[in-house]
């Protein structure tokens, strides 16, 4: 058996690979199943839509994307704390992987951003070039 195999279940001959996969593991193997991580598309939405907030600068605040995102998530209550910097001069916003959420959880961000935006007179690009 090969070691660290994904398999997607998106069809009949992909679950019986995965229940082949099940059938051969050693004892002691770990089996993971969760739901799909975020799309490539999603993740370039998103940070689009982080640029166009940050270029807006609602409410006067000037922040980088990376900022965006890590207020975005927190509101949506994804784990995120804050650790000590290293020479102790603040915090530092440290959990924010949007890289593990899930198809749904950045739909929903994606919705929030949306919701943020429309409220702050955000002016998206991807409308802009549509128009």
């Amino acid at each position: 058996m090969s070691v660290g195999q994904t398999v997607r279940l998106i069809g009949d001959s992909q679950r019986a690979f995965a229940h082949r996969l099940i059938e051969r593991a050693p004892a002691g193997a770990v089996l993971n199943v969760r739901e799909a991580t975020r799309t490539g598309e999603q993740n370039a939405k998103m940070w689009a839509m982080l640029s166009d907030i940050s270029r807006a600068k609602p409410e006067g605040r000037t922040l980088t994307p990376d900022v965006w995102k890590a207020l975005f998530m927190h509101a949506l209550d994804h784990s995120l704390r804050f650790e000590p910097a290293l020479d102790g001069k603040g915090m530092v916003p440290v959990g924010f992987r949007s890289s593990h959420m899930t198809k749904a959880q950045m739909s929903d961000m994606i919705e929030f951003i949306y919701a943020f935006g429309s409220e702050h007179g955000v002016r998206w690009t991807e409308e802009a070039r549509a128009a």
